[in-house]
């Protein structure tokens, strides 16, 4: 089972296999044809649609999707969030990480951000020269910079706070 939310909230659940399921306790039967890599045709009692992947981020379990020319955003959760969403549990696991710490020794060679800085996920913000290689230390997610305890040139020692997150 899915629930599915964006303008309206359902219930999906499909028959494996097939193009065929429940939809909110009614049963549904689709005929699709696959045009391209992401895009369909879909016919569902006598309707056409045109539907394109447009973007998809597993992370937050959400897609947008071209359905006619229109956009449309999407939440999909399966039996397993509903679950964890239920028992109060569904920000288990998703921890907000609040500093970077050096993970070796090494030498601070460049710093790439500054106090009140957004960065997102990957983004680069030191690079720690460590056994005579340069390692780009990056964002492990979507942040505003607090506070930068490092310099160009200074020497650290593993574990050292090298970057705060707000």
């Amino acid at each position: 089972m899915y629930k599915i939310t964006g303008k309206h909230s359902f219930n999906i659940v499909p028959t494996e296999g097939k193009s065929e399921g429940l939809l909110n306790g009614d049963f549904y039967s689709l005929d699709i044809e696959k045009i391209d890599a992401q895009t369909w045709h879909i016919l569902k009692d006598n309707t056409s649609y045109y539907v394109q992947w447009m973007e998809r981020n597993e992370e937050a379990k959400t897609f947008t999707l071209k359905v006619n020319g229109s956009l449309i955003v999407l939440e999909a959760k399966n039996k397993f969030d509903l679950l964890l969403e239920k028992m109060g549990m569904a920000n288990v696991g998703v921890a907000k990480v609040s500093k970077l710490t050096a993970p070796m020794p090494g030498k601070v060679l460049d710093v790439l951000v500054s106090v009140g800085q957004e960065v997102l996920k990957g983004d680069g913000l030191v690079i720690l020269e460590a056994m005579k290689m340069e390692n780009v230390l990056k964002a492990d997610d979507a942040g505003v910079i607090k506070s930068v305890n490092v310099s160009i040139g200074q020497a650290v020692e593993k574990n050292n706070i090298l970057i705060e997150f707000e």
